[in-house]
């Protein structure tokens, strides 16, 4: 028997209903943006791009059902200046949360804890005017460089996320700095493994603020 044209329609109309409920039918809503906005430690020195930071910890968001496309804009040896400079080249208009992990290289060249807070304070500032989350990523320094300039400089970061009412996630080396096996021979970057760990902590955080924007 021949189709009617009423028929074809509703067999159509049929079809489409079927297969808009099937796995995966659906065009998938577009991932949000988390950009890694820092140095050496974010841009991955010395590891191939699936073990650097950006893809594990897009791994381990994925793992906590925060699906969420991460974005590499770490620069090695960039200070919080240099981080400031490119603020806006770096990070995306798309970007819904930011991770702010810069500071180290201040730290190793012994700058004045005051100016890396007011780069950082501009820094979370301006991303904050754009609606862009803000996860401030902490570092604790050894109290062998002075334990009065460590505490000065540890204290920047709680500092500049508090003014902002951004989240800390207070010490980015956690559990990785002065382990010799979770670092690479220069004692300073972490290996993949040291890597794992970083994301593995820093994870839960990001989802966070990611929930907050939605």
């Amino acid at each position: 028997m021949a189709d009617t044209p009423t028929s074809l329609t509703t067999r159509r109309a049929l079809i489409a209903a079927v297969t808009l409920t099937l796995p995966g039918a659906a065009l998938a809503a577009p991932r949000r943006v988390v950009t890694l906005l820092g140095d050496s430690i974010t841009a991955g020195y010395g590891l191939p791009a699936r073990a650097a930071l950006p893809a594990r910890l897009q791994a381990e968001l994925d793992r906590l059902g925060a699906s969420a496309l991460v974005r590499g804009a770490g620069v090695s040896g960039d200070t919080t200046a240099g981080g400031l400079a490119r603020l806006d080249f770096s990070v995306q208009k798309d970007t819904s949360v930011c991770v702010v992990a810069l500071g180290g290289n201040d730290l190793l060249q012994g700058q004045d804890p005051k100016r890396t807070k007011a780069n950082l304070d501009r820094i979370v500032a301006r991303l904050r005017a754009r609606k862009i989350a803000v996860v401030v990523a902490g570092l604790k320094p050894p109290a062998v460089i002075g334990r009065a300039y460590a505490r000065e400089f540890e204290a920047v970061f709680a500092a500049v996320a508090r003014t902002h009412g951004a989240a800390l996630y207070p010490n980015l080396l956690a559990g990785v700095a002065q382990t010799p096996t979770l670092n690479q021979r220069d004692g300073f970057h972490p290996n993949a493994q040291g890597v794992q760990v970083i994301a593995r902590g820093l994870a839960p955080v990001v989802a966070r603020a990611l929930s907050g924007q939605r």
